[in-house]
């Protein structure tokens, strides 16, 4: 559905109109109307829904950091090269808990896409919820994958969303893969509005998502 959307309001939540599913971190689909008002300052207390706490807590979606979204970095391989961004990274960790053969931190580099195969290295990059892995095969990129419109809350993190999405953002804070990004919905992300791990530093707590 083209008329799909995510606008961004300046302090307030994210205004999602026409999205067909909304699930929980359990796989569970959320009851929703045609707009929806998702919380993106962490203090709702009816979330993932925001409940006007944005404007009791003096929440700013002010993005911090001033480093690129098109910022990555090419790890090359025998049969795949391996791109992978930081600016947008979510640190989900999908990469380093289901291919830790290639994606090691205690290796400099961290990334060495010969350590599996090609199917394997795919299939977890796919996996990336923040769009800051893809890969290229024979100089052809893919950031990209045919998923149906969604998003998913992931527990005590950010909204998860997938399905070419349009977010309502400037051209410069476009996301990188337009198929799927990370937003934050702790309110302590320095790279608003998508997610950049900080809902780890804050221990951000959502029992009922």
């Amino acid at each position: 559905m083209s008329n799909i959307k995510i606008d961004v309001l300046k302090d307030g939540p994210f205004i999602v109109d026409n999205l067909p599913k909304l699930s929980n971190s359990k796989g569970s689909s959320l009851e929703i109307d045609d707009k929806i008002a998702l919380c993106r300052c962490g203090a709702s207390k009816n979330k993932p829904f925001c409940d006007g706490s944005h404007k009791d807590v003096g929440f700013s979606g002010e993005r911090e950091s001033n480093s690129s979204l098109n910022k990555e970095r090419a790890y090359e391989g025998k049969e795949i090269t391996i791109h992978d961004n930081r600016t947008i990274c979510c640190h989900a960790g999908e990469c380093v808990s289901n291919l830790g053969s290639v994606f090691d931190v205690n290796n400099d580099p961290w990334i060495n896409p010969d350590k599996a195969t090609v199917e394997e290295v795919k299939s977890v990059i796919k996996k990336c919820p923040s769009g800051a892995l893809s890969y290229s095969i024979n100089d052809a990129q893919t950031r990209n994958f045919e998923r149906s419109a969604e998003i998913t809350i992931d527990k005590n993190g950010p909204y998860n969303v997938v399905g070419n999405i349009k977010i309502d953002v400037s051209d410069e804070l476009q996301p990188p893969a337009k198929e799927h990004y990370s937003l934050c919905r702790c309110g302590a992300s320095k790279n608003k509005p998508y997610c950049d791990g900080s809902h780890a530093d804050i221990s951000f707590v959502d029992k009922d998502n």
